[in-house]
């Protein structure tokens, strides 16, 4: 109850309601909230993006993280709100030093002086629900060591209960058509991604999985599995240079133009040919090594796809840039995108109103995100089902092209990938490729 009253008062001082509106609100708590502005102080914002994401940082790091979640739905909340939310800095002020040795020792089982002959107390990171030290172990290894947060996940099963609660008031007090919020299905996708991050296991085991896919061409930092736990987690260290930070890049003599491509075929490899993708690129998780290699680090949050959304998307943006809208559309319906009854002529001419001026643009303008975002956006209107992994692709590939541009304004990382993509193209969504993929499928069903 006491968490309830302190989140009523968050969104009183920030005037939330002033934004949603009475429309959405029963009347009787429309009055509940604006007798309880009345006797709470007003914080200034210039408009709702700004009053949310303020509002959310000071409710605190789950709520941080659930807004992070949020902005992967500008389908749901718009695409300013959502830019406001994806800027929320997932930065809190370390903890002292002794409770992440007490932590840590619990976890190894040993002592911190019988595992590693340095340990860093000042943390390189800290965020909402871990922190982050440089260490040397006992075979002179340079490693990084993780360490959650203490009572993290107390508090996080305390926020998660009020978020439920939360998300059912909301579905309850909306209009009908309203409806495609879900919600509850937001909250639920939430609530999947942080027990990932809740047990870094996991988040080792989502490491490791993509340092298989990738071997040598992507360098992605060993786990050090005998030192790692649900609360700890111990990696290689890997020293490089934040792929934003463009004036150290050049210092280095690193060609901008080959790291670009190479991002763009990272990303390509991680999301249509393995459907498994790192999809929290912020500056401190994307590096480039002295010899030009790309390396990422930190893999709580990921995004992952089915066979059938990777082939389809594949396709889909294969026929837009062929300007083929009426195969757009059949692509939708035929993967259970929009219903089977959508009307297939009205879908292809909605799709070229949002998308033809994208692709009108010049080659170094055109961006692939953007084209998703549109076409992503006019499904929902179509009654497209939820589709969260397909707006965290689309939200990952946005952060990519910002990254290119960051390197280099006139280049298009797609552009310089063209021939990878071209072949990866042929090889799998030619008619010859979609055909040898039924057969495989039909044989499956068989034995």
């Amino acid at each position: 109850m006491m968490d309830l009253l302190r989140i009523f008062r968050i969104f009183c001082r920030f005037r939330i309601s002033a934004y949603i509106g009475a429309k959405f609100l029963p009347k009787t708590l429309y009055f509940i909230i604006k007798i309880g502005e009345l006797f709470t102080p007003k914080k200034q914002s210039k408009n709702f993006g700004e009053a949310l994401s303020s509002a959310l940082k000071e409710m605190g790091p789950v709520y941080i993280k659930f807004g992070q979640s949020l902005s992967a739905r500008p389908d749901l909340i718009g695409e300013e709100v959502a830019s406001y939310l994806i800027s929320l800095q997932d930065q809190l002020p370390p903890f002292n030093a002794s409770i992440a040795r007490v932590i840590l020792e619990q976890e190894l089982g040993k002592k911190i002086d019988d595992v590693f002959l340095s340990f860093n107390d000042e943390p390189i990171a800290a965020a909402s629900v871990a922190q982050v030290h440089k260490a040397k172990l006992k075979n002179g290894a340079d490693v990084a060591v993780k360490i959650l947060r203490p009572n993290i996940a107390v508090e996080y099963e305390r926020d998660i209960k009020l978020l439920y609660f939360l998300s059912n008031l909301v579905a309850h007090i909306l209009p009908k058509k309203y409806e495609r919020f879900k919600a509850r299905e937001l909250v639920d996708l939430f609530n999947t991604s942080m027990q990932i991050e809740l047990d870094l296991r996991l988040e080792a085991a989502a490491a490791e999985e993509m340092r298989g896919n990738f071997n040598e061409s992507v360098y992605i930092p060993e786990i050090y599995w005998d030192y790692t736990s649900g609360r700890s987690l111990v990696s290689e260290w890997i020293d490089g240079i934040s792929v934003y930070d463009k004036k150290a890049l050049i210092k280095a003599g690193l060609n901008l133009d080959d790291i670009a491509a190479k991002l763009a075929v990272m990303f390509f490899n991680q999301a249509f040919r393995d459907g498994f993708f790192h999809a929290d690129l912020h500056p401190g998780n994307v590096l480039i090594t002295k010899e030009g290699q790309v390396a990422l680090v930190d893999f709580g949050i990921m995004g992952r796809l089915r066979g059938k959304d990777r082939f389809a998307i594949a396709e889909i943006l294969y026929a837009l840039l062929q300007n083929d809208y009426i195969r757009v559309a059949e692509i939708h319906i035929e993967v259970g995108y929009v219903p089977e009854d959508t009307n297939i002529f009205l879908f292809a001419q909605s799709c070229r109103v949002v998308c033809q001026p994208i692709i009108n643009q010049s080659a170094c303008d055109i961006s692939i995100g953007k084209l998703l975002e549109a076409l992503l956006e006019m499904a929902v209107s179509f009654n497209m089902k939820p589709q969260h992994q397909l707006f965290l692709l689309q939200k990952t590939i946005i952060v990519l092209e910002g990254i290119g541009k960051t390197l280099d304004p006139d280049i298009n990382m797609w552009k310089l990938a063209e021939p990878w993509i071209k072949k990866w193209a042929g090889k799998n969504i030619s008619p010859e490729a979609k055909l040898l993929r039924l057969i495989k499928g039909f044989l499956k069903k068989l034995v």
